[in-house]
C-alpha cells in the first residue's frame, strides 16, 4: 500500500456513508463492556477475538456476521451505546472524516430496561458529544479546520428471527402465524413510523431509513409500507441491494423503495444474475438499470473490503465493480460497512481503490465529493451546498506529489 498516497488520503476531508454502529466498536472497549456486563467471548484478548472472530478472511458471509452475536450484546444499555457511537464518531474525526452517517437496527437493542427513542436518544447524545468537542476547537472556530456534521440511519431488516432481541421475541409471541412474512413487515412499519416520530418531535438528525439482510427470499417489496412512511415524510431512503443478489433486487429498491441511495449495488453489472424469465434480454435490462442510476445520480455506498470478505467468487479486489461505475460516470461513494469486522478505515477503503483501479488525484476527488452531495446532510439545502463548497475548498489546498526514488 503507497505510504505516501496513504498519508494524502488520510489528509482529505471525507465521509462514510455506510458504516455500521454494531460492526465498527473499538475493540479494547468491546472487552472492557462484555467483561463489566458479564458477555461471554471466546477470548479477552484482542489477538485472540482475532483469530476466533474478528479475522483478515471469512469462509462466507455467515461467518462474517457471527462477530455481530458479541458486539449487540454489549450494546443493550443506553450509557453503552452513548459511548460506542461517541468513539466511533472520534474514530472518524481523527483520520479527517468531516460527514458521518451512522446506521443500526434499534430494535436489536430493544430490552426491559430500553426502550426504542431511548437507543435513537443514546445514540444521537455519543455523537452529539464527539462532534461538539471537535466543532468547537480551536481549528475549527479559526476556519483552520471543517466542522463535523452527522445523520443517524435506522436499519429495518429484511429477515430476523426471535432470538435476535427481546423486542423481536415478543413480535413473534403477537404474531406467530407469519407464514406471510407480515411480522417483517410489521416491524420495520412500526421502526419507520418511530423515526420520522423522534426525528420531527426531538429534532434527532434522523436522516434515512434503511433496508439490511440476506436478499434471497427476502425482497424488498415485502417492506414496501415502511419505505412508504418514510417517503411521505421526507425522510430519504438507502437500501443493501444487489450486495449478495442481482440488478433486480437494486431495481425494486428503486421502484418500491423510492431508494435514494443504493447500499453495495455489488452485482449492479451482473446480467447472469438476472433470474426473472419475463426479462428476455438481461443484457439490455442491466444496461437500462445503470443508465437510470446514472442519470438520476442515485448515489451507491461502496464497501470494497467487506466484499472481497463476503463474496466467494471474488478472488480479487481488481474483479470489484467500482472500476465499472466510474467508467459509467456513477455517482459512488467509498465507506467501510464494519470498521471492526472489516479492519478497516476510511483512508484505507480510499486506498485501497486508488492502488487497484490506479486512481488519480481528481478521480480520487470524484469519489470524496459524491459522498458529500449524496449524503442525507440533515440541514437545510443551502446549508449542505454551503459545506460541500467548503469541502472542495479545503481539497484543492492540499497537493499529492509522487515521491521520487
Amino acid at each position: 500500500m503507497n505510504s505516501s498516497l496513504q498519508s494524502y488520503i488520510r489528509a482529505l476531508p471525507k465521509t462514510d456513508l455506510h458504516v455500521h454502529l454494531d460492526g465498527s466498536l473499538r475493540l479494547p472497549t468491546l472487552i472492557e463492556l462484555a467483561r463489566e456486563g458479564q458477555v461471554h467471548l471466546p477470548s479477552y484478548t484482542e489477538a485472540g477475538l482475532c483469530d476466533t472472530v474478528f479475522k483478515s478472511q471469512y469462509r462466507d458471509l455467515p461467518e462474517y456476521l457471527s462477530g455481530f452475536q458479541y458486539t449487540v450484546s454489549v450494546m443493550q444499555t443506553s450509557e453503552n451505546l452513548e459511548r460506542i457511537a461517541c468513539e466511533l464518531a472520534e474514530d472518524n474525526i481523527a483520520e479527517n472524516v468531516r460527514y458521518l452517517e451512522v446506521r443500526y437496527a434499534p430494535q436489536l437493542h430493544v430490552n426491559d430496561g430500553l426502550s426504542l427513542p431511548e437507543i435513537l436518544r443514546a445514540v444521537h447524545r455519543g455523537l452529539e458529544r464527539a462532534s461538539s468537542a471537535h466543532n468547537h476547537s480551536q481549528a475549527v472556530q479559526s476556519g483552520e479546520d471543517l466542522p463535523f456534521h452527522y445523520g443517524i440511519i435506522v436499519c429495518a431488516l429484511r429477515w430476523f428471527h426471535a432470538g435476535m432481541s427481546p423486542y423481536y421475541r415478543d413480535l413473534f409471541g403477537v404474531m406467530p402465524y407469519a407464514a406471510d412474512k407480515s411480522v417483517f413487515a410489521s416491524a420495520s412499519l412500526e421502526l419507520a413510523r418511530a423515526a420520522v416520530a423522534l426525528r420531527d418531535e426531538e429534532n434527532i438528525p434522523i436522516v434515512g431509513f434503511d433496508l439490511a439482510g440476506a436478499e434471497a427470499g427476502n425482497p424488498a417489496e415485502d417492506h414496501r409500507e415502511a419505505f412508504m412512511v418514510a417517503h411521505r415524510h421526507f425522510l430519504q431512503k438507502t437500501v443493501h441491494a444487489g450486495e449478495a443478489y442481482g440488478p433486480e433486487s437494486i431495481f425494486q429498491a428503486l421502484t418500491d423503495c423510492h431508494a435514494n441511495r443504493i447500499g453495495h449495488g455489488t452485482f449492479l453489472f451482473s446480467p447472469e444474475k438476472v433470474n426473472n424469465p419475463a426479462i428476455e434480454d438481461p443484457d439490455d435490462y442491466v444496461e437500462r438499470l445503470v443508465e437510470s442510476i446514472a442519470r438520476q445520480r442515485i448515489c451507491v455506498e461502496v464497501n470494497l473490503t467487506s466484499n472481497l470478505q463476503t463474496l466467494p467468487d471474488m478472488t480479487d479486489l481488481s474483479e470489484h465493480p467500482l472500476g465499472k461505475m466510474m467508467e459509467h460516470n456513477l455517482s459512488a461513494t467509498i465507506c467501510t460497512d464494519n470498521r471492526l469486522v472489516s479492519h478497516t478505515t476510511v483512508t484505507r477503503e480510499l486506498t485501497l481503490a486508488a492502488d487497484t483501479f490506479s486512481l488519480t488525484p481528481e478521480d480520487l476527488r470524484v469519489l470524496i465529493v459524491a459522498g458529500f452531495k449524496g449524503s442525507f446532510f440533515p440541514g437545510t439545502y443551502s446549508e449542505k451546498r454551503k459545506f460541500v463548497r467548503q469541502v472542495l475548498n479545503k481539497i484543492d489546498q492540499l497537493t499529492f506529489s509522487v515521491p521520487t526514488e
